[in-house]
């Protein structure tokens, strides 16, 4: 087993100075450093099969981005976009240090890479995005909607587990033990109580989601997209409800033209738990 290292780093956001918090495994000195990030609910601690698996050979580093796990909060929920999440990671690769640096993304965490990618001499080697792409599925950001920033709490464990199994049944087939960690993870305990680990305010770029701000949002992201030279790899989850077929297809013509894998049996997005998921990871930055 790889030992984890909690560490912060200080980044200047809109609102001051704010810890960022994230894992690491690892040879600390490796110069070649693999940057896992999360989707929106979820936390740093999503990747930690993947650091198990790969350890020996990189430094696989998770992040929690701000609002969630143990990184700073914002007083105003609107900070919660792309762009500042990106600022958040410059600092943080700032410190890595890293000659080699490649980037696993999830989600949201796939859409901070591709800004990030999209920079004029960024640092990035390899960009894998997980089951998320310029054109958004409105549908399935409402489904998201729906359930972000709700103010649940629970009594026990088991209910909160049962909640959390419910929203993530897109991630596929998983064990017991795997399904245990993808709940213990996001959630935490105060006042007897089980409730999610992020800030209720993440959701707010949700609330006034509709076709004209889509539109709005996926003509800046293609931008982005299309700037991006960076070899990329686009794992779709086959019942995907956010990536398209039409959209992963049409990434593989444009841009850093991806190369394309989709996960059977996996809807909204692979969780990189699985062996041959970790394995597609593995060949990629190889």
């Amino acid at each position: 087993m790889h030992q984890v290292r909690l560490n912060t780093v200080q980044w200047l956001s809109p609102e001051g100075l704010k810890n960022l918090a994230y894992r690491e495994w690892g040879a600390p000195n490796n110069p070649h450093v693999l940057l896992c990030v999360h989707g929106l609910t979820r936390s740093s601690q999503d990747f930690d099969t993947v650091a198990q698996k790969m350890a020996h050979c990189t430094k696989v580093v998770s992040v929690d981005m701000p609002g969630r796990g143990r990184s700073d909060w914002f007083a105003n929920g609107a900070n919660y976009a792309v762009p500042n999440y990106v600022a958040a990671c410059v600092a943080l690769v700032a410190r890595l240090n890293a000659e080699k640096l490649d980037w696993l993304g999830t989600s949201m965490g796939g859409l901070i890479g591709m800004g990030y990618a999209s920079l004029p001499n960024n640092p990035i080697r390899k960009l894998i995005l997980n089951d998320v792409g310029p054109s958004l599925n409105l549908e399935a950001l409402q489904r998201i909607g729906t359930y972000v920033g709700a103010d649940v709490q629970f009594d026990t464990r088991q209910q909160a587990h049962q909640y959390i199994r419910s929203i993530s049944a897109p991630f596929g087939p998983h064990t017991e033990e795997q399904w245990a960690h993808l709940c213990d993870t996001v959630l935490v305990q105060k006042n007897g109580k089980f409730i999610p680990h992020y800030d209720p305010a993440i959701s707010t770029g949700f609330k006034d989601m509709n076709a004209q701000v889509v539109q709005a949002m996926e003509g800046a992201l293609w931008a982005a997209y299309d700037s991006i030279t960076t070899p990329t790899l686009l794992v779709r989850g086959e019942n995907s409800d956010l990536l398209s077929a039409a959209t992963a297809q049409q990434m593989t013509q444009r841009g850093p033209k991806a190369k394309l894998i989709e996960v059977k049996g996996v809807g909204h997005a692979p969780t990189f738990m699985q062996d041959d998921q970790i394995q597609l990871v593995s060949d990629f930055l190889d």
